[in-house]
C-alpha cells in the first residue's frame, strides 16, 4: 500500500512511519519537513498535498496542535487554535482526500486520551480530541463504501514526558511504538468507525 503519514516527522509519526513502512510504501509529511510538506489549517494546502502525491491507499495523521492554559485565562482565540489545527485541519485531510483516496482506502485521525480522562490546563484539548472521535464515528457511516475512518486515541507518550509530562501528572506513559500498532490495526484491518484507545 502507499501510505501517507501527515506528521511523519514528529515523535509518534515517527514510530508509525517505523511500523507501517517494513510492510508498505510510505511518504512522511511534515509542515517544514519530510517528503512533502502542508499546513493542515489550509484546504488549499492540503489540496496541493493530495495532487503532488497522486492517488494512495491510506492516510494517517498524527498531527495538529491545541491550546492548554487554565480555563480562567482562556479566550476564543485559544480555542480556535484547536479547532482550526487538530479539529478542522484532520477534517479537511478526509474532506479534501476524498477525491484522491483509492477504492477500499483508509484514513486514521488521531485524537487523545483527554477526550474521557480531562485534566488541569486540558479543556481545549478534551473539547478537540471528544469532536474528532465523533467526527469519526458520524462520518465513517457516510463515506463511500469500502472507504474507512478510524481514529487513534492515545496516553501521554513516554517519548513526550519531557515536554508534556508536567500536564499530565498521575497519567501512565505509552510507548510511541505500542500506539503504533494502534495506527497499524487501523490501516491493515477491516474495521471503520472506530477509536482505538491505547493508554
Amino acid at each position: 500500500m502507499k501510505v501517507i503519514v501527515v506528521g511523519g516527522t514528529g515523535t509518534l509519526g515517527k514510530a508509525v512511519v517505523q511500523e507501517l513502512s517494513v510492510r508498505h510504501e510510505t511518504i512522511t509529511v511534515g509542515h517544514q519537513s519530510g517528503d512533502f510538506q502542508v499546513d493542515i489549517t489550509s484546504a488549499s494546502s492540503i489540496r496541493d498535498l493530495y495532487e503532488q502525491v497522486g492517488a494512495f491507499d491510506a492516510l494517517v495523521s498524527t498531527t495538529g496542535n491545541v491550546h492548554f492554559g487554565a480555563l480562567e485565562t482562556l479566550n476564543e482565540s485559544h480555542y480556535e487554535v484547536g479547532l482550526r489545527n487538530k479539529l478542522m485541519g484532520q477534517v479537511n485531510l478526509v474532506l479534501v482526500g476524498r477525491d484522491y483516496i483509492s477504492p477500499g482506502g483508509s484514513f486514521t485521525l488521531t485524537s487523545g486520551v483527554l477526550s474521557h480522562d480531562p485534566i488541569r490546563f486540558g479543556s481545549s484539548a478534551s473539547m478537540v480530541n471528544a469532536a474528532i472521535d465523533g467526527f469519526v464515528i458520524g462520518a465513517a457511516i457516510e463515506l463511500p463504501p469500502g472507504i474507512r475512518l478510524n481514529a487513534v486515541s492515545p496516553g501521554i507518550v513516554k517519548e513526550s514526558v519531557a515536554s508534556m509530562g508536567q500536564f499530565f501528572l498521575g497519567h501512565e506513559p505509552v510507548s510511541a511504538a505500542r500506539v503504533a500498532l494502534a495506527y497499524s490495526k487501523s490501516v491493515e484491518g477491516l474495521r471503520t468507525g472506530q477509536v482505538f484507545r491505547v493508554s
